[in-house]
């Protein structure tokens, strides 16, 4: 296995390069990060497969989640002498990463999957799909500086796909749409197109939405488990339960990733204009720069939705979309102040330490 086919582009080597000058980084080697267990990570380099963990000035230099090692990200691990074990120095820059806010009523990030080219949206033909979902996942992919792709799964199980297909299509502007059948094979080579050397993708959306599935169809055998989805509700059941990047056979990387039954979204108000292009653009055609699309005399998205050209319910998905970003802009704002704030004193109290 080459750094090449890894996905080691000159991105990263430039700075591993600059790495190379501090003498502390000497015995280290770069490598990526294939699965996440609860205190350590099963890395990939040139020389092996290691069982590692992050190194003690490691956890005193990180503040958040965020700040440690996801499933995607570049590493200098140093090998432990006589053992297929190693040590985590540094993370690489990333050069991607899809992140949402962390479960709970915490604020704090949590990156989904790290340094990926295309970010692969499975929603499947079913009673789950839905629409405001995808907006959020889209919303998301966008700020996360990847390409997304839209994939509607379990094509032999929906009898009105066009429905399906046109609903989408008009909230995913500029995104390509794929129909696909991990069962008859339909669309399997296509998204298997997108796979060169070093190329990296992540699979993402809820349970049930068939990401395991069209992993294993991409892969040419069964190598992740997968389970059926519950008949009174069509929802999914949890078969992937943690996030693994594979090695497709000839050439590409493939992230697969729980099923996140909700996606909270993180600091990504840049994005939600590449998301809602259709009501970004109406609204340069308002008679008021200001204009909040709601009372105002001259208002071109309301005119668009008297005329039939936009749906009532994707202006309600924006207002609702724009309003949780705001919120999350004020707590993100207010958590990094707290985490400069800690920084600092960290810092200062190890000062005082060294020359007390």
């Amino acid at each position: 296995m080459n750094l090449k086919s890894l996905g080691f582009t000159t991105f990263f080597e430039e700075q591993y390069t600059s790495f190379l000058k501090e003498e502390k980084y000497k015995n280290c080697v770069p490598a990526r990060v294939l699965l996440e267990h609860k205190h350590s990570y099963r890395v990939l380099s040139e020389q092996g497969e290691w069982l590692s963990t992050v190194a003690g000035h490691f956890v005193y230099e990180s503040f958040s989640q965020a700040d440690f090692p996801a499933v995607g990200d570049w590493v200098l691990v140093e090998k432990m002498d006589g053992e297929e074990r190693g040590i985590i120095h540094k993370i690489f820059k990333r050069k991607s990463q899809f992140s949402r806010k962390i479960a709970g009523r915490k604020v704090e990030e949590q990156i989904v999957a790290s340094n990926v080219d295309i970010v692969f949206l499975v929603m499947s033909l079913n009673a789950d799909f839905n629409i405001r979902r995808l907006e959020r996942y889209l919303i998301a992919a966008w700020d996360s500086g990847a390409t997304p792709v839209i994939v509607l799964t379990k094509a032999d199980l929906c009898e009105d796909v066009d429905d399906y297909l046109r609903e989408t299509e008009s909230i995913a502007i500029g995104v390509d749409i794929f129909v696909t059948s991990s069962y008859t094979g339909e669309g399997i080579e296509q998204i298997r197109a997108f796979f060169n050397e070093g190329v990296t993708g992540a699979l993402l959306g809820s349970s049930g939405a068939g990401k395991s599935t069209l992993m294993n169809a991409l892969y040419g055998e069964d190598i992740m488990k997968v389970s059926g989805i519950r008949e009174d509700d069509a929802k999914g059941r949890h078969t992937t339960t943690h996030r693994e990047l594979v090695f497709l056979p000839g050439c590409g990387c493939l992230i697969d990733t729980p099923g996140m039954r909700e996606l909270q979204l993180w600091d990504q108000g840049e994005s939600l204009a590449s998301s809602f292009q259709d009501i970004e653009e109406l609204s340069i055609s308002c008679r008021y720069r200001d204009c909040t699309h709601k009372k105002e005399p001259g208002c071109a998205v309301v005119q668009a939705i008297d005329n039939g050209d936009l749906e009532f319910s994707r202006l309600q998905s924006y207002f609702k979309l724009q309003k949780e970003l705001a919120f999350m802009e004020r707590k993100t704002n207010t958590q990094e102040k707290l985490a400069e704030k800690r920084k600092w004193k960290q810092i200062s109290k190890g000062l005082k330490k060294k020359y007390k």
